[in-house]
């Protein structure tokens, strides 16, 4: 295969991951719209996300293993299709039902192209290579934020419809696909062990529990909605599942792979390192309130709120690198630190010093440097620190379903936060509906509803930043501890007892 050939596949691969990366970046700046069409409240509407998010997160290692086996070329094709596909269906759903199951159809063709071109790169390129190369990969999700929000915006201004913002994915599905089957090589491998079918379906309906729980929590007072048996019924439910997941991980056979190394969990390092993988992805899910934080709280129009995205966007992209160049020359743990006191100081600043605008920018640019650092280098390193060469792998695979947990459960831990800060004014419709209202409405005490509209907001989603300040807080300390501990031990090495 000659050297432009090799190029234009890697092109084709950094296209089909942007597009799919691009997908909930584009959503979340039509959230409000997309509720608004389906008249669901702002928890019901999380759902076509984080459905989307779940879904990738049970399909990745099944379509990663299926890859191996028939053909990376030949999966990463017919992932493209389906992704495809779905995007046909969200755009003509007639009916919020239908537009979450074909959002389940699209995560399906999304949740493998990632990997896909990851290990593509592994078993075509050479070692020297491959770290630039997957460091492009991984940069396009950060891109993909920025652009996602903007790109939206931009189409919803144009067409005034939520549709196309799905309706664009075709095209370029289908130069992907011709392109892709012209260029890309069919590379496969060997050895290939038995997916933990077990151990993936139990942690999935687990974590379907708890979002279904926290879904439940919807009424006035938090405190009589615990005492529901929709709520502690299906929370119940959830940890006897994850009780079960854990004893089902306890036995899986050598000859299958593990969906979590449960040898490792006896390491504190490790346990903490997901436990810090799990708020990084809490974190990322801030990204879907921005657009409806910066309409409600500000007044910008629902077509324009998610060019606010740029700012913690753009700081994510930043953090990413300024993490990956920081990890090298001070370490994971510290990199950590400073990653975590850095995103404390922008969603505190968000929450209580963000009168305008212009000081949200600045704000949310601070916090996405901080929780950006947290996307690249530093937790990845420190995994491959605490894990041993041999489990490297499957250590790594389970950082990252930990944050694709993370960032599957918080939206909807946002916006029940969200929904129940809007308890003190009387509505009966969604938030977003009962606002629209208010802008239609003419005569004197109109400014008067919307000024308490946006102090009632300014309130409800303070709520989801002190979740967010409280993520970054246990992310620093745990990074602190981790620094402290291996620092005793570099000296417990260096000056044996007895000395």
């Amino acid at each position: 295969m000659g050297k432009k050939n090799t190029t234009f596949a890697m092109i084709i691969l950094i296209i089909g991951v942007f597009m799919s990366a691009l997908d909930n970046g584009i959503i979340a700046s039509a959230l409000s719209t997309i509720n608004y069409s389906f008249k669901v409240s702002e928890v019901q509407g999380t759902w076509g996300i984080t459905g989307y998010t779940l879904g990738m997160a049970i399909t990745t290692p099944i379509i990663g293993k299926l890859a191996d086996k028939f053909g990376r070329r030949k999966l990463f094709l017919i992932e493209i299709g389906i992704f495809a596909l779905g995007s046909l269906l969200v755009a003509l759903s007639p009916s919020f039902s239908l537009f979450l199951a074909a959002r389940l159809i699209q995560s399906v063709g999304g949740g493998g192209i990632f990997i896909i071109a990851s290990s593509h790169v592994l078993s075509t390129y050479p070692k020297e290579k491959q770290g630039g190369l997957l460091g492009a990969l991984g940069a396009v999700n950060g891109i993909a934020s920025v652009v996602g929000p903007n790109l939206g915006s931009l189409i919803l201004n144009l067409t005034g419809r939520w549709n196309w913002l799905f309706l664009i994915n075709l095209p370029i599905a289908l130069f992907v696909i011709i392109s892709g089957y012209l260029v890309i090589p069919e590379t496969r491998t060997g050895d290939i062990k038995t997916i933990d079918f077990k151990g993936l379906v139990l942690l999935s309906l687990g974590i379907l529990s708890f979002m279904l729980a926290i879904t439940n929590l919807q009424s006035r007072s938090l405190v009589n909605s615990f005492l529901r048996i929709q709520v502690w019924g299906l929370i119940g439910l959830g940890i006897i599942l994850f009780m079960m997941f854990i004893q089902i991980e306890k036995r899986v056979p050598h000859q299958v792979d593990p969906f979590l190394p449960y040898q490792l969990l006896r390491s504190r390092g490790f346990v903490l390192t997901l436990l810090m993988g799990l708020l990084s992805g809490a974190l990322i899910g801030i990204f879907v309130f921005i657009p409806s934080f910066v309409e409600q709280r500000y007044g910008i129009s629902a077509d324009n709120s998610g060019v606010w995205m740029s700012g913690i966007g753009l700081g994510s992209i930043v953090g990413a690198a300024v993490g990956g160049s920081l990890t090298s020359k001070l370490g994971s743990t510290k990199t950590i630190v400073v990653s975590g006191l850095l995103a404390t100081f922008g969603f505190a600043l968000i929450a209580y010093l963000s009168p305008n605008l212009f000081w949200f920018a600045v704000s949310s640019t601070i916090a996405g440097i901080g929780f950006g650092m947290l996307m690249g280098a530093p937790l990845s390193v420190l995994m491959a620190e605490v894990a041993s060469k041999k489990d490297n792998g499957v250590a790594l695979g389970t950082l990252s379903v930990s944050r694709q947990v993370g960032i599957t459960i918080a939206p909807i831990v946002y916006a029940t936060v969200i929904q129940n800060g809007f308890s003190s004014i009387q509505m009966n419709t969604s938030i977003e509906q009962y606002y629209r209202g208010l802008q239609r409405m003419t005569g004197s005490g109109r400014h008067q509803l919307l000024q308490s509209f946006y102090a009632t907001a300014q309130e409800a989603y303070q709520h989801m930043f002190w979740l967010a300040i409280l993520a970054s807080v246990v992310v620093t300390l745990c990074g602190w501890y981790l620094m402290i501990r291996k620092h005793r031990l570099a000296n417990e090495l260096n000056h044996p007892a007895g000395d």
